[in-house]
């Protein structure tokens, strides 16, 4: 067993409270996605879903390899927010996070490339 001190992240109580309502009303595809990577199924690596990391809540999110997973519905597509999803992924590559982002239709119809393309990602560690 280390000896080293476990990192205690501390999220604000409105952010938790946030999170927890995502969770509760996922989306039917994250609802797909989560069913491939909740308990450890993808190759043993823990999952978390609409998890905090620094200021933002992310759709699915790998500790112990910094990988954000993002599932991007039609409305991602809107300008508006396409701009703020390169914000938000600039800021998250620059904290050191890892970032996938996949569509709705990827998804729901090309499971196994995004699989693939996660192993793929958490087999290189960088």
């Amino acid at each position: 067993m280390s000896n080293r001190p476990r990192r205690q992240w501390r999220t604000s109580a409105p952010k938790q409270m946030r999170a927890r309502q995502l969770r509760q009303d996922q989306t039917e595809t994250e609802a797909l996605l989560w069913e491939q990577l909740r308990g450890r199924r993808l190759d043993g690596w823990k999952f978390r879903r609409q998890h905090p990391v620094d200021r933002f809540i992310v759709d699915f999110y790998c500790a112990e390899q910094r990988l954000v997973i993002e599932v991007d519905g039609s409305i991602h597509t809107e300008a508006e927010q396409a701009a703020y999803d390169v914000e938000r992924s600039l800021l998250l590559q620059a904290a050191g996070y890892r970032l996938l982002r996949f569509s709705n239709e990827q998804v729901c119809h090309e499971m196994p490339m995004v699989l693939h393309t996660i192993r793929a990602t958490l087999a290189t560690g960088e």
